[in-house]
C-alpha cells in the first residue's frame, strides 16, 4: 500500500507550532482549537513515522526531524500563498494581491507615496509588503516583486535596473550648531558617528570602496536597523550615512565631506518571469520602475 502523503494543512500546523512554541499559541494563530492542533500534529507524526515534538517543563521542544522539515514547510507555505495570489485575479485584470519585498528604508521612506496613487487608480488591487533587509527568494515565491540594491543572480527572473541610490554622510543642523562639522577626513574621529553593530557583506564593500576604516569601535551609536540610524541622525545625535534622496527632503540635514565621501548602490526591480503575463503584476512592476526612477532623479514631487 502506498504511503499517505501528508496534506498541506498538517505542515501549516507544524509551522505554527514551531514558530509560536505551543499548541495553544498555534491554535490562536490558525483559528483552531488546541485539541484540533494536537490531533493534526499527531496525524503528521503518524503519516511520517517520526516524532516531531517532545514535552518538557518549558513547553514543546522540536525534534531534529521537525527542524529539518521546517525549510521545506516554509517553501510550501510560500508556494501556497503564491497560488492564492494568482487565483485571486485573472491575467488580464488588475485585481488581487501582489507581494512586494523591499528594504525597511525603501518600504517606509519611499514606497507609501508611490503606492497610494496606484491603489487609487486600481481599487481592486491588494498590496502585501515584506519589509526586510534580507533577500527574499522570488523563485520560491516568497514574494512576487522585489526592489534590490544588488543585481539578481538567479535565473528565471525579469529584472530591470532603475538607477543608482547615492549615499553620503549627513548631520542635523542642531548637531552642527553644537559641535561644528568636520572639514577633513581625519576630523571624523572627533565626532559622534552613527553606524552598524554587526558587520554585513555590504559594509566590507563600502570599506573597500571608500578606503575608510568603518570600524564599529569608532561609533558613538551602533545599530543594524537603518531606520533607527536615520532617527538618530534626525534627532541630532551625530553623523551618519543617508541616501541623498531621503536627505534632500529634510533641509535640516546637512551634507558632510561630500567631496571626499560618496558612493552608490545600483538598484533593480525584479519579478519572476512567469508573472510577465499577469496584468496586475506588470502594473505594479511598471509603477515601481517609474516611481523609483523619479525618486532617484530628484522628482519625488512629480510622482503621481
Amino acid at each position: 500500500m502506498a504511503a499517505i502523503e501528508p496534506a498541506w494543512d498538517l505542515y501549516r500546523t507544524l509551522l505554527a507550532v514551531l514558530e509560536h512554541g505551543s499548541l495553544s499559541a498555534a491554535a490562536r494563530v490558525l483559528g483552531l482549537t488546541q485539541p484540533t492542533v494536537g490531533r493534526q500534529i499527531e496525524a503528521l507524526e503518524t503519516q511520517l513515522g517520526l516524532p516531531l515534538f517532545t514535552r518538557s517543563q518549558t513547553g514543546l521542544l522540536p525534534t531534529d526531524a521537525a527542524r529539518a522539515l521546517r525549510p521545506q514547510a516554509e517553501a510550501m507555505r510560500a508556494n501556497a500563498a503564491a497560488l492564492l495570489r494568482l487565483a485571486q485575479g485573472s491575467a488580464d485584470e488588475v485585481r488581487g494581491a501582489v507581494r512586494i519585498t523591499v528594504s525597511e528604508m525603501v518600504g517606509i521612506e519611499l514606497l507609501p507615496p508611490l503606492l497610494t496613487p496606484l491603489r487609487e487608480q486600481h481599487p481592486l488591487l491588494v498590496l502585501e509588503l515584506v519589509l526586510s533587509d534580507q533577500l527574499q527568494n522570488l523563485l520560491q515565491r516568497d514574494a512576487d516583486i522585489a526592489v534590490r540594491m544588488s543585481p539578481p543572480t538567479q535565473d528565471a527572473l525579469l529584472a530591470q535596473k532603475v538607477g543608482t541610490v547615492g549615499l553620503g554622510l549627513y548631520a542635523h543642523r542642531d548637531y552642527a550648531l553644537r559641535h561644528g562639522l568636520p572639514q577633513r577626513l581625519d576630523e571624523l574621529a572627533q565626532h559622534a558617528l552613527i553606524g552598524f553593530d554587526t558587520e554585513l557583506p555590504y559594509i566590507r564593500r563600502l570599506r573597500e570602496q571608500l578606503s575608510l576604516p568603518l570600524n564599529r569601535d569608532e561609533f558613538a551609536a551602533r545599530c543594524d536597523n537603518t531606520l533607527a540610524q536615520l532617527a538618530l541622525l534626525r534627532a541630532g545625535f551625530g553623523i551618519a550615512f543617508c541616501q541623498h534622496g531621503i536627505a534632500a527632503r529634510d533641509p535640516a540635514l546637512l551634507p558632510v565631506l561630500q567631496a571626499e565621501i560618496g558612493f552608490g548602490f545600483d538598484t533593480w526591480v525584479v519579478m519572476h518571469e512567469d508573472l510577465r503575463g499577469s496584468r496586475r503584476h506588470r502594473v505594479v512592476f511598471d509603477a515601481l520602475l517609474q516611481g523609483i526612477k523619479k525618486h532617484l532623479n530628484g522628482e519625488d514631487d512629480k510622482i503621481e
